[in-house]
């Protein structure tokens, strides 16, 4: 049996403000978490693989999961749906391992409303400024400027929920950010009541003190 039950870290903010490196950097210091692979509509990138970056669907298959109540949450964003397949989610957590999530506020928010709210901890990532989230965006070298200039005005919308977060990072410096979110994990893994084998311990200390 699992010391204590797995926790699930949402990492949320607006495109280029930093999530996807910080997820990564964190991974790579806690092999143990699971990265939360999620479904989506839209078509794989190259070098991309069905199952490892996301789990490809038509929309017909997304939709049918939806309906089976086999979706933790799921959104529509820039033409296509995303959503997390709660199986493998339930499964992780019931084995003690802690799921990462690099999802969108609307995601979030589903995820905090669900019965599995209360094994969530939540962090909002903010840029330093406007101008170097744009200068982010820009040096990725990813998107044409129309998806530019969509993510930017989404931007608006998605810093707006950052007060629904239990944690707020600004991410001034990539490395600092990185520290912050480990400290931030650390201690959320030692809160007492996600350590229920305290319970017994207290009590076998309690019978050793009552034998002196």
């Amino acid at each position: 049996m699992a010391d204590r039950r797995g926790i699930l870290i949402i990492l949320s903010s607006p495109s280029g403000a930093g999530k996807s490196t910080l997820a990564r950097r964190l991974m790579q210091w806690d092999p143990t978490l699971r990265f939360s692979v999620s479904a989506t509509t839209r078509a794989p990138r190259e070098g991309e693989t069905d199952g490892v970056e996301y789990y490809f669907k038509d929309r017909t298959e997304f939709e049918q999961m939806v309906a089976a109540d086999e979706m933790l949450e799921h959104a529509h964003v820039f033409g296509n749906f995303y959503g997390t397949p709660k199986g493998p989610v339930q499964t992780a957590m019931a084995a003690g391992r802690d799921t990462l999530f690099d999802i969108d506020w609307q995601g979030g928010q589903q995820i905090r409303n669900s019965a599995l709210g209360k094994d969530v901890v939540s962090i909002f990532v903010l840029p330093p400024s406007i101008a170097e989230l744009e200068n982010r965006l820009r040096g990725r070298a990813q998107d044409s400027e129309d998806v530019i200039a969509a993510r930017m005005e989404k931007s608006i919308s998605e810093i707006s929920h950052w007060a629904e977060y239990d944690y707020v990072l600004v991410n001034r410096d990539i490395d600092a950010a990185e520290t912050e979110l480990k400290t931030i994990l650390t201690a959320e893994r030692a809160r007492r009541d996600r350590q229920p084998w305290l319970n017994d311990f207290v009590r076998a200390l309690n019978v050793e003190f009552d034998e002196r």
